[in-house]
């Protein structure tokens, strides 16, 4: 389960907007959203995106992402 508040706060803190990182990702700002918020899940290859864009550490990552 994604945790929504840290991801929206590094999302935030890197200056970024939903419809860009939704483009990067290769999905729509509404499709963001719904992973966000656990509507549904992210993919693998989504996660390594949101890694590398967000310059994330290991322990963020799995912060967020897998905790």
């Amino acid at each position: 389960m994604t945790d929504t508040k840290r991801l929206k706060e590094r999302i935030q803190d890197k200056g970024l907007k939903y419809t860009y990182v939704a483009s990067r990702l290769g999905i729509s700002p509404y499709g963001l959203q719904k992973k966000i918020e656990n509507d549904t899940e992210f993919k693998a290859s989504e996660i390594k995106k949101l890694y590398e864009l967000l310059e994330l550490s290991e322990k963020e990552r799995t912060k967020i992402f897998f905790a």
